[in-house]
């Protein structure tokens, strides 16, 4: 279309034209979202059937699994506390040395 013949364009029409194609923009913006999305739900997908495949030949022990995980979580307490017992010798250390530098 020439410059002149798109000057004779009402602008109604121009203004719908702009609404048609705004409304085509955030579309396809609105498929390149969902196509993200399910390339992720593929993927989760695979790997839980992976996951499912792995239980079901026996590749991995169930109650082993269970066994490890409380296991972990033991290890896991046990270094919070001891975590926190560092971080309250860190500052009884700090509290001498505040108390020294207030002595000077």
């Amino acid at each position: 279309m020439s410059e002149s013949e798109g000057n004779r364009t009402p602008p109604a029409e121009r203004e719908a034209l702009a609404k048609l194609e705004g409304g085509v923009g955030r579309l396809l913006d609105e498929v390149g979202h969902l196509r993200s999305r399910l390339r992720r739900a593929e993927a989760r997908v695979r790997d839980l059937e992976a996951l499912l495949m792995r239980f079901t030949r026996g590749d991995t022990d169930p109650a082993e699994l269970r066994d490890t995980i409380v296991r972990l979580e033991g290890e896991n307490q046990e270094l919070k506390a001891r975590i926190r017992d560092g971080r309250e010798q860190v500052e009884r250390l700090l509290a001498r040395v505040r108390f020294l530098e207030g002595r000077d």
